[in-house]
């Protein structure tokens, strides 16, 4: 990727590398972590190195009558730096925040007494179906006049606007996008909300997913647990691959999306529920009973694999302990250093049959990981 703010833009830290010593050096990485329990060669999914980004969030820069995109300054000798840097592009975002994001900038600076006055940050949620969701952010509360120049400014960029500002959401036309992608020779549909999680490089996610689903594949029956399933991104797709399915999340919002992805993927096999990891352990164990719960007969479950993707602080003792006891464990991982921690106690009773790497974020050093694990 070429951008003209490499080594200045704090976004991308591995600025002075190619892509492909990138990808080989996340490789080593996750490899020498792995290493006590995997040993035969990962299987890497490297990204687009450009155009591959869905979700993406600049602050804006003030100064004398016009406002900029920023990011913050990039780290000198692993030190934060204070301040933002203006930038004047961005090539890791995806064509349907490119093509709108500069138009937008345009639009805000011609507006100084409405769309410009006390904006701070501006959200891009898009899809691979050219929907794009922005959000604006202010230091001061939204009114009609605002609306009804904002409103304009959605037809005029062919997208969505939302308006934000301390305990005010204003909602012109609809707070999600619909994203649509192409899994296992399979067409999905999800609802993605502007407030919740959603995976920022829909390539990579794929596959993710379609490498979920081929260790979901060798397994071939039972039930099928998943805990931290936010908007059902894994776990519609897996759910053709079980009898039948609970999921758990905490987030509201997210089990709502859930839900309505079900509705709009004709699937019916899955029951979600509003639980914390380890609330699920309680439950599950019979330590304790949910009201949440209440219509949902935990007793009539056959689990044979469970799917992980905790945050990057891992999984909890109790939910170690819970997993251990079934069959399959799929293990998705935003951190490879604890994924390496929780597996010194899950490979006690399982072993790691499969592992692999994905490069969700280019130019960065961060990488995401997967394992497979079969009861011993």
């Amino acid at each position: 990727m070429n951008c003209k703010h490499f080594g200045s833009c704090g976004s991308c830290g591995l600025y002075d590398m190619a892509y492909e010593e990138q990808l080989k050096q996340k490789e080593t990485y996750v490899s020498e972590l792995l290493a006590p329990f995997y040993t035969q060669k990962l299987e890497v999914f490297a990204s687009s190195t450009s155009a591959y980004r869905a979700r993406a969030e600049f602050r804006i820069w003030h100064e004398d009558d016009r406002c900029d995109y920023a990011m913050g300054k990039m780290p000198i000798e692993g030190k934060r730096e204070k301040g933002s840097i203006c930038i004047e592009e961005c090539p890791k975002v995806i064509n349907p925040i490119e093509k709108r994001m500069w138009k937008l900038l345009d639009k805000i600076n011609a507006s100084a007494e409405v769309l410009k006055k006390k904006l701070f940050a501006v959200e891009f949620l898009a899809t691979t179906t050219d929907e794009c969701l922005i959000t604006m952010l202010y230091h001061r509360r939204l009114d009609d006049v605002w609306s009804a120049e904002a409103k304009s400014l959605e037809s005029e960029l062919n997208c969505k606007i939302m308006g934000r500002s301390r305990k005010q959401k204003v909602i012109l036309s609809e707070e999600y996008v619909t994203e649509k992608l192409n899994i296992d020779e399979k067409m999905f549909t999800y609802l993605q909300y502007e407030s919740g999680f959603t995976q920022p490089n829909p390539e990579v996610n794929v596959k993710m997913i379609e490498w979920a689903i081929a260790q979901a594949k060798k397994v071939g029956y039972g039930d099928f647990l998943e805990s931290y399933c936010g908007l059902g991104n894994f776990t519609i797709p897996l759910s053709h691959y079980f009898d039948k399915v609970l999921a758990t999340e905490i987030s509201k919002r997210s089990i709502h999306a859930a839900l309505e992805n079900c509705e709009l993927n004709k699937v019916t096999n899955i029951t979600f529920a509003r639980l914390a990891s380890e609330e699920m352990t309680e439950a599950l164990n019979g330590v304790r009973e949910f009201t949440r719960l209440k219509n949902i007969d935990l007793k009539s479950y056959h689990f044979s694999t469970v799917l992980v993707d905790p945050p990057r602080a891992g999984l909890d003792e109790g939910t170690i302990e819970l997993i251990s006891n079934l069959e399959n464990i799929i293990y998705i991982s935003c951190n490879p250093q604890t994924l390496a921690r929780d597996l010194e106690v899950l490979t006690k009773t399982h072993s790691v049959v499969e592992a692999a790497m994905y490069d969700q974020f280019p130019h960065t050093s961060h990488v995401e990981s997967g394992v497979f694990l079969q009861r011993i």
